[in-house]
């Protein structure tokens, strides 16, 4: 298994007469596979809510959708299911896949009484999955319909780094209206996975597979991209490095002078981890100058090799005293991408600030920014929730929770309905 790295300029020209220049840089980065079909047998662990909530036809949805999961894993690929009301239990030990039938039939014993304690699931989930993460693609899936009410929130998101430390990565999926949005998706950001929402029971069978088919797609584990800046060109000091696609994250960031590291996690091979850089460039003399270089560390469980390093690639924009702008319409995008992530993001706070009009305005103008960039279903999420609080009425749970959807990611028709 390769490492690929490109990268494209905001605007790939500065003007020499200027004494300095802002740039973004979209590195595009993904795992491109030497042979055709998965290798590398995946290790599976299902975290599932069973409180009292789940009963009926959710907890009966989830169980299906996990039957399904178990259907699509090959022999030696491996699995556990650890369960969770106010306390956890191993419902299935970490195992090879030998017998399908066997496996899911330890599902129908799943009954749903009691609270809610996120992190002795995520604990004992971390537990059973570390069993089989030798020479496997390793995530856990985590699914709730509440909030952690007999249980620590800051505790998960340590959990949750400790998990990365074994290079794990954790999903979250909120099931109905009731969880805790902040707490799951900082759970899947620091886990280095993807937060999904099951608003209707019927649609977990569909997110189940969504993220399936993500984990399938893992060609490269572990990596960490390190982003050297060449004297003259410094990083913002603000948020300098995130993540636009496939959905946008606030990237953890480690900094020591010239340097900045970003843990990016798993690599698949179908659709590429853009990460977007914000740069700050000194006057440059005319002629192309490599303004940083950008290098990626990574695992590599098809040859069992860890800490694998790629070339340094040089990151040139051309500096001429007839400057011509060269915009890249892609990167462009990326902006607004993550523009309307921290649009939004400001919307919430100045919500939970009890400001409403000013919510609403940033709604208004995330609505715009999913607009310019041709995101229809974004836009009307958005306008929908600011029109709402202009008149005056109270976001529903679930009105919250489809705004946060929608600024980390773009929504596929049927899900924007």
């Amino acid at each position: 298994m390769q490492v690929s790295l490109k990268y494209a300029l905001s605007d790939a020209q500065v003007d020499a007469t200027q004494p300095n220049s802002q740039r973004q840089v979209a590195f595009s980065i993904s795992a491109v596979p030497e042979a055709l079909g998965r290798t590398v047998p995946l290790n599976l662990c299902l975290v599932l809510d069973q409180s009292g909530s789940m009963e009926g036809k959710s907890l009966s949805t989830v169980k299906q959708a996990a039957q399904r999961l178990i259907d699509g894993l090959s022999p030696g690929d491996r699995i556990s299911i650890v369960t969770f009301n106010h306390k956890a239990t191993v419902l299935l030990p970490n195992q090879i896949v030998d017998d399908p039938a066997t496996l899911k039939r330890s599902l129908q014993r799943l009954e749903a009484s009691g609270g809610t304690a996120i992190d002795e699931g995520l604990r004992l989930g971390i537990e059973e999955i570390a069993k089989g993460k030798k020479d496997a693609i390793s995530q856990l899936f985590l699914l709730t319909d509440g909030e952690n009410e007999h249980g620590s929130n800051d505790r998960c998101l340590k959990l949750a780094q400790v998990a990365t430390g074994y290079n794990l990565t954790l999903n979250s999926l909120g099931f109905g209206s009731s969880w805790n949005q902040d707490i799951l998706e900082k759970i899947a950001d620091a886990g280095g996975g993807t937060l999904s929402y099951i608003q209707q029971p019927e649609q977990a069978m569909a997110e189940f597979g969504r993220l399936f088919s993500r984990v399938q797609a893992v060609g490269l584990t572990n990596a960490f991209l390190t982003l050297t800046v060449a004297p003259g060109v410094r990083l913002a000091e603000m948020k300098p490095l995130a993540q636009v696609a496939p959905d946008t994250i606030e990237l953890l960031i480690q900094q020591d002078g010239n340097q900045a590291i970003a843990r990016l996690g798993d690599l698949m091979m179908d659709v590429p981890r853009v990460i977007l850089a914000n740069l700050y460039v000194n006057q440059l003399p005319e002629g192309k100058t490599a303004i940083a270089h950008a290098q990626l560390r990574y695992d590599d469980p098809t040859s069992g090799q860890e800490g694998l390093v790629s070339e340094s690639f040089p990151v040139e924009v051309a500096a001429s005293a007839l400057y011509q702008p060269m915009i890249d319409a892609e990167v462009q995008q990326h902006i607004l991408a993550l523009a309307k992530y921290r649009q939004t993001q400001i919307a919430e706070m100045k919500l939970q600030q009890g400001d409403r009009a000013g919510a609403a305005t940033m709604l208004q103008t995330a609505a715009n920014t999913a607009l310019q960039m041709g995101d229809q279903g974004g836009a009307t999420v958005l306008q929908i929730n600011a029109t709402r609080l202009q008149s005056g009425e109270v976001l529903s749970e679930a009105d919250r929770k489809k705004t946060r959807l929608v600024s980390k990611t773009i929504l596929q028709p049927e899900e924007s309905e």
